[in-house]
């Protein structure tokens, strides 16, 4: 009797084990079949580190074509360019990645004009472009580049004490450059005072804070450009009368704004947040946060931008443009027109409280077909310098900007962050304690704990 009870267990215990190895090797084969067939990840990191951005996720699956990227290298080193290339083809089965051994299929190497190991080729229809590397800046680049037709140029006007993309100092415009040459942008110095005409490579033309006053001849020439189907950013900050530099008025270039339904208010914004006092900014830096429905700032939710001695506007459409508002100022805002001395009475009944308009975009209707003239005019010029474009939201807010002008929307998106700081700094007495806690308290409780446990055992 027994030994049938002890067969019977032990039929019992092989028939438990053998079903759950069954069921273990078919959770096993079913994880690794859908693996190989779908090849899904999760980044976990705060800034996404290992994840495609945004801009690029919106580019690839707005492909209306197949996309086809080839790796040239020897086969041994496939394998540090499969993760990133990797990620191009989750996000579109329109992507296709090819590996080749430049050494074996050296015939394929040639018709590519390739001449180094590690080099990628991205191909759209016809057009094929190579990337540098194989991060994701060189990758979407390449895919920019196969995806538009023609070069795109931002010209920047000099000659009447503008910002200009060349200056590396603090209120030079070097760093939105560079920006703008990771986004497939070259620029170019005009000067409108040689030749009072926009030249017609332009894709964009910025006026980026003069401090002299543009002639007449100048501002037709904008005008003209712009009614003709041209793409123009306006950045004029108030007229400030204190210290060594005085800005002038600009009335001629504020008199064709105003024809295009944009008046610039001879004014100086104060903001009172105490959210910008607590980020070390003055009352001269107006802080934003809230943004209204446009294509250059509806993906900007959530973020701030800052604009350092900004003036404020008034819209309205004109005969032939629609102008849209892009943001205001805070509700704890004031102006004053008192702009000859930097003490402002903020209790003075003659300010104007806010929230104040300070940017806006419009268009213009030429009468030709899908080409109209676009427009942006933002109260302020050093939001963009070097020492601010990397504030917070200002880096995007200036692209997204360039973006939209230039009728690129489908590139308009908040850009990978900086990586964060995330060094933990301690004091002496701190990291005392850390020592004394962990080699110390912590060890000694455990032993308490386990002679504890072995007396009531005992």
């Amino acid at each position: 009797m027994n030994l049938q009870l002890l067969k019977a267990r032990q039929t019992k215990y092989v028939a438990y084990v053998s079903l759950y190895i069954a069921v273990v090797l078919a959770i096993v084969s079913t994880a690794n079949f859908l693996a190989n067939r779908y090849n899904k990840t999760y980044d976990a990191t705060a800034n996404k580190r290992y994840s495609l951005s945004e801009q690029t996720a919106k580019i690839v699956k707005g492909l209306k074509e197949d996309a086809k990227i080839t790796y040239f290298d020897q086969s041994t080193r496939f394998e540090r360019a499969k993760d990133e290339l990797q990620l191009y083809a989750n996000l579109s089965p329109k992507v296709h990645v090819e590996y080749v051994d430049a050494d074996k299929k050296p015939q394929l190497a040639r018709e590519a004009g390739i001449k180094n190991y590690g080099t990628t080729i991205v191909q759209i229809g016809a057009k094929k472009e190579e990337a540098k590397s194989t991060s994701e800046e060189d990758i979407t680049g390449a895919f920019i580049r196969a995806m538009k037709s023609g070069a795109r140029t931002v010209c920047y006007i000099t000659g009447n004490g503008e910002h200009q993309f060349d200056d590396t100092e603090r209120s030079g415009y070097s760093r939105l450059r560079d920006l703008l040459v990771k986004e497939e942008y070259d620029s170019r110095p005009i000067s409108l005072l040689q030749k009072a005409e926009v030249p017609s490579n332009c894709t964009v033309v910025v006026v980026a804070g003069p401090n002299a006053d543009y002639q007449q001849p100048a501002v037709d020439a904008l005008k003209k450009y712009v009614e003709e189907g041209g793409r123009a950013l306006f950045l004029l900050g108030p007229p400030l009368k204190m210290g060594r530099l005085e800005i002038a008025d600009n009335d001629a270039l504020a008199g064709l704004l105003q024809s295009w339904g944009v008046t610039l208010n001879k004014d100086l914004i104060l903001d009172q947040n105490p959210i910008g006092q607590l980020a070390g900014f003055g009352p001269q830096v107006a802080l934003v946060t809230s943004y209204d429905r446009h294509a250059i700032v509806n993906d900007m939710k959530g973020s701030a931008t800052g604009f350092p001695f900004v003036r404020s506007m008034e819209v309205k459409n004109s005969d032939k443009t629609t102008v849209e508002k892009l943001f205001d100022s805070s509700e704890s805002s004031l102006a004053t027109t008192k702009l000859n001395s930097p003490e402002v009475d903020t209790s003075d009944p003659k300010n104007k409280k806010g929230p104040l308009t300070i940017a806006a975009a419009g268009s213009y209707q030429t009468g030709k077909e899908n080409a109209p003239g676009r427009f942006v005019v933002i109260g302020s010029a050093d939001w963009a310098a070097n020492s601010f474009l990397p504030f917070n939201g200002n880096r995007d807010l200036a692209l997204n900007t360039v973006n939209w002008l230039a009728s690129d929307e489908d590139l308009i998106s908040i850009r990978p962050k900086d990586r964060d700081d995330r060094r933990v700094t301690m004091t002496r007495s701190q990291l005392n304690w850390v020592g004394i806690t962990s080699l110390g308290i912590l060890p000694l409780g455990i032993v308490i704990a386990g002679v504890t446990v072995w007396w009531r055992r005992r």
